[in-house]
């Protein structure tokens, strides 16, 4: 039996593949406040807005790649059975090869329905007002936007009480309900924290790597 590897990847890993974080901005996202275009209400405000936003998202997508952690993470699955569960919209973990992953925050590259939440297609170009379900409603990014239920979550835990090892990278694991699932793991288990500004420190079970997810994944991979 192959040791299972639970990855729980924030936007610090993407960042090396030029996608930007709103996080490192006060609450802009690409110059615009995160409530215009990452919630319901702003949605309902300005939905040509909101689609503009995302289909430029979707654009710049295409325009990057996987960087060298998201490789490394997909050559794990060689040794180990790996589960990532990333908090990122982007495909990038998929690109990269990795075979098993859970977005928690949905899909850049999906739409779905304004009507029914579990009526979701592939979306690789823009979504336009007025483009509808095959019910007749309005089309919208499949993105978990704030005060917006996390439907993956419960999935999310479960793989995480079945870790043997847990890799944490690019996320300052301040936000729920992702930053709760740390705390699914089996007690012991060994952690590896890797961010350039760790909000954890070193103790026990869990060691911290302060560097970039590059860099930090090439050297969990000679720790492992």
């Amino acid at each position: 039996m192959k040791k299972h590897i639970v990855v729980l990847t924030g936007a610090g890993i993407s960042a090396e593949s030029g996608i930007k974080t709103f996080r490192d901005a006060d609450g802009l996202w690409e110059g615009h406040d995160v409530m215009q275009v990452a919630t319901p209400e702003g949605f309902a405000a300005n939905p040509e807005l909101v689609l503009n936003f995302y289909n430029q998202r979707r654009k710049q997508l295409f325009e990057v790649e996987p960087n060298q952690a998201h490789i490394d993470l997909a050559s794990l699955e060689n040794d180990y059975h790996v589960s990532i569960i990333t908090q990122n919209v982007d495909d990038l973990h998929e690109r990269a090869g990795s075979t098993n992953v859970i977005h928690l925050h949905g899909e850049l590259l999906k739409a779905r329905s304004t009507y029914d939440e579990n009526d979701i297609l592939e979306c690789k170009t823009d979504i336009l007002l007025g483009d509808l379900c095959q019910k007749g409603y309005q089309l919208r990014p499949h993105i978990v936007w704030f005060g917006e239920d996390v439907p993956m979550i419960e999935h999310a835990m479960h793989i995480c009480e079945t870790a043997d090892i847990l890799v944490i990278i690019g996320t300052s694991m301040q936000v729920y309900p992702a930053a709760g699932l740390m705390h699914y793991v089996p007690a012991h288990i060994p952690i590896f924290f890797i961010d350039p500004k760790p909000t954890l420190s070193s103790k026990q079970n869990l060691t911290v790597i302060a560097e970039t997810a590059t860099i930090g994944v090439s050297k969990l991979k000679t720790l492992l």
